[in-house]
């Protein structure tokens, strides 16, 4: 089998930005997959499954709530590797233009204060596991990377 894509990034080059992942035809629709990267990888440490968790709460509440973006994000889910989430939106699309949303999302993270949308037996398979503190840090750590990011972190290394 061929390697698939995410497997052909050099990650010892990669650092924390937005990248594109891949474009996906799906009919007449591109579906666009961004590599939201938090951490280094094989660098810095990985989120821990409890933040990880919860930051997926709380960013899919917030994108699918977002007034502007709500009905064309497809997905926003962690890497199984823990640098990073993925965010799968509808359209043809560049790190640009998804930046303001992705600032949004990890900002509204990072000042989040409540109960964390979905953290019930009710309404998730694992509750229980979900860290507050640590998800509000990372996405804190990101967010400030986030508002300050050069154009070298828009686009994946060669």
């Amino acid at each position: 089998m061929k390697k698939i894509a995410s497997f052909t990034i050099d990650h010892i080059k990669l650092q924390p930005g937005v990248y594109v992942s891949r474009k996906d035809r799906i009919g007449t629709e591109t579906v666009t997959t961004f590599d939201l990267r938090m951490t280094s990888p094989n660098e810095e440490p990985v989120m821990n499954t409890a933040e990880v968790h919860a930051m997926e709460h709380l960013g899919a509440t917030y994108l699918r709530n977002d007034p502007e973006w709500s009905d064309r994000v497809v997905y926003f889910g962690p890497m199984g590797c823990r640098t990073g989430f993925y965010l799968l939106v509808a359209g043809d699309l560049t790190s640009k233009e998804i930046l303001p949303l992705v600032r949004n999302c990890f900002r509204y993270m990072a000042d989040f204060e409540g109960q964390i949308p979905g953290a019930s037996a009710k309404d998730c398979g694992n509750y229980l596991d979900m860290n507050l503190p640590m998800a509000k840090y990372c996405a804190k750590r990101y967010s400030d990377l986030l508002e300050q990011i050069g154009e070298d972190r828009l686009v994946y290394p060669e």
